[in-house]
C-alpha cells in the first residue's frame, strides 16, 4: 500500500508524494554552500564535472574549519572521497559539513553533497557525494598554529 504525505515546497505550493519518495535531504541543520549547477561546469557527456564539486566540498569544509579555528586554514589532506551519483545542470547542489574529529594544530571534516532537482512540481534529493577532508590552522607564515580550546559541543549547529 502507498502511503501519501503532503509536503510543501519553497513556495508554498502543496503536493503529494509517496513515503518511499519522502527527501532525504537534511533538515536538523543548515548547508554550508549551496550553489546552482550550471552549464559550464559540466564534462562533454553533460554531468557536472567531479572536479567542481570537490572545489564545493573544500570550500564548505574549510568554512567550518575557519570558524573553528578561528583564522586561516589549509587543505592538508582528502582522506576518503566517494561519488555515489551524478549531478545535472540545473540541480541546486548542498553541502554539508561537520567537525568529526580536532587535534592540536589539525581539523578533519566530513562533507555530504546533496543534490536537489525538480520534478513533477517538487524538489527530489539525492546524496551524491561525501568525503572527509584535514585542515590545518596557520599564522600568517603559513606555520601551523595551535587551535584555540573550544568547547565540546562548538559548531554543533553544523
Amino acid at each position: 500500500m502507498c502511503m501519501l504525505s503532503t509536503r510543501p515546497l519553497l513556495w508554498g505550493i502543496m503536493t503529494k508524494i509517496s513515503m518511499q519518495e519522502l527527501d532525504i535531504f537534511p533538515s536538523d541543520r543548515q548547508p554550508t554552500v549551496r550553489i546552482m549547477a550550471m552549464p559550464a561546469n559540466t564534462n562533454p557527456i553533460g554531468k557536472v564535472f567531479g572536479g567542481w564539486i570537490m572545489a564545493q566540498m573544500d570550500v564548505a569544509g574549510g568554512i567550518v574549519a575557519l570558524e573553528y579555528s578561528g583564522g586561516p586554514v589549509v587543505t592538508v589532506a582528502v582522506t576518503s572521497m566517494e561519488f555515489h551519483k551524478p549531478v545535472q545542470v540545473g540541480d541546486l547542489v548542498s553541502c554539508f559539513a561537520r567537525i568529526q574529529k580536532v587535534g592540536s594544530t589539525s581539523i578533519t571534516v566530513k562533507v555530504e553533497v546533496f543534490s536537489q532537482r525538480a520534478h513533477d512540481g517538487m524538489l527530489k534529493a539525492t546524496k551524491v557525494t561525501e568525503a572527509v577532508i584535514i585542515y590545518v590552522s596557520v599564522n600568517s607564515d603559513g606555520i601551523p598554529r595551535k587551535l584555540p580550546e573550544r568547547e565540546t559541543n562548538f559548531g554543533y549547529y553544523w
